[in-house]
Order: C-alpha cells, then structure tokens, then sequence
C-alpha cells in the first residue's frame, strides 16, 4: 500500500515538475503560477521517491512473541 502512494506521489510530482518548467521556462500558459507547480512538483516527486526507497510494503502482520 505504501509503495503504492510512493508511486502515486513521484508520478504526480514529476507531471508537476514538467508542467512547471515548461511553465516558467517555455510558452505553457496555465490558470495557476508556474513557480507553485514547480515547488509543488519538486515536493511530491521526492516524497514519492523517498517512500519507494525506504519503505517495505508488506501485508503480513507479525505476531507479538508471548
């Protein structure tokens, strides 16, 4: 579940980080500052690849020993 959102949050962050830089850098006009995609972009993108590095992802929950 988590390598999941990892891969959710670097997905979204790297369309944030493309959308920004051609934004202040290229001719894309958009509603929003591009200087806000790119902040917000460069966030999720290592946010997202921080959780597929560092995580395990796994569903078995261990048993306490008694």
């Amino acid at each position: 579940m988590i390598k999941i959102f990892g891969f959710i949050l670097a997905i979204t962050g790297a369309i944030g980080l493309v959308m920004g830089v051609l934004g202040v850098f290229g001719s894309l006009a958009i509603g929003l500052s591009p200087w806000a995609l790119l902040i917000i972009g460069i966030i999720f993108f290592f946010a997202g690849i921080g959780l597929l590095k560092y995580r395990k992802d796994t569903d078995v929950v261990k048993a306490e020993n008694s």
